[in-house]
């Protein structure tokens, strides 16, 4: 029969929300460049924050069209086993692609602390304000002498045991829903979300409460950029388990068809591996001989 469906493959529609997507990111991002480039003084006031917020309202509205078709879809019986397959791939994929991210914020890091660049390479009178002190050593990523670092063994290692739990936690759920238990599975996504805020409130008490800025040196640029980042993460894991919480009250996954499920938990044991590299190097080994805030 003619136009009759003879393989195991999604062929995609065409759909307007790739196009959507884009051009909020485009808005979003021109909206961030009016800000740091001071364009409040070449454009009326509240110009950027309109634009940025034009940005923000597109790509939410990017997110909740497109995932809720993709969500239709796999009601519709459109996920096979080989489509179910491919988008494995795809979120291993994305996960590595996180995870060269992070590569690259850890090289920085090691970059500057092992290879540190000699004073007489810096131009003069620029250097004392990376240092951050005048008459130091080599410019590295180590804190300066008298700077005072946040205390690894106090909230950072309390965030590390947060985060260890929630991975349990989401296994947990994962098991439950795999073994049709779905009280369990709701459970265990209500204990990892609740971690999942816990952890954030105390990294916004820490920032809040942190002995140094985030320019001055190279120590604290660091700092602020990997752990702000792996935060960042942490916020965007937290609203895909809440996802995943209401389409479990919604009874979207069975145990044979849960990728949705699958990939959050994926990301979220992502999460915690990130957090112990960053827990071991920027804030125990980072901080190692400095002065405890």
């Amino acid at each position: 029969m003619a136009g009759a469906k003879n393989h195991d493959y999604h062929i995609l529609a065409p759909d307007i929300w790739p196009f959507m997507g884009a051009l909020s990111a485009l808005v979003f991002t021109s909206g961030m460049v009016m800000y740091m480039h001071r364009a409040s003084e070449a454009f009326p006031a509240g110009t950027w924050q309109i634009v940025w917020g034009l940005g923000i309202a597109g790509l939410i509205a990017t997110f909740w069209g497109w995932f809720s078709k993709i969500i239709n879809e796999a009601h519709a019986g459109d996920h096979t086993p080989v489509v179910q397959l491919h988008m494995r791939y795809g979120m291993i994929l994305f996960i590595l692609s996180e995870v060269m991210f992070f590569v690259g914020w850890f090289w920085a890091f090691f970059d500057f602390a092992l290879f540190p660049a000699p004073i007489q390479e810096i131009a003069e009178g620029t250097w004392q304000n990376l240092i951050g002190q005048e008459g130091a050593g080599p410019l590295a990523v180590f804190p300066p002498d008298g700077m005072h670092v946040i205390d690894p063994f106090d909230l950072p290692l309390l965030n590390t045991l947060i985060l260890l739990c929630s991975g349990t936690t989401v296994t947990w759920a994962h098991h439950c829903l795999i073994n049709g238990d779905r009280e369990g599975l709701k459970l265990g996504l209500w204990g990892t979300i609740a971690l999942g805020v816990l952890f954030t409130a105390i990294q916004a008490y820490e920032y809040m409460h942190a002995p140094f800025g985030f320019g001055g040196n190279t120590y604290s640029s660091a700092f602020y950029m990997a752990t702000g980042f792996h935060g960042f993460h942490v916020l965007v894991g937290t609203i895909f388990l809440i996802v995943c919480l209401r389409r479990a009250y919604l009874g979207h996954f069975t145990p044979r068809q849960h990728f949705g499920f699958e990939a959050a938990a994926w990301y979220w044991h992502f999460v915690d591996v990130v957090w112990l590299f960053l827990f071991i190097s920027v804030y125990v080994w980072g901080g190692w001989g400095a002065e405890i805030h």
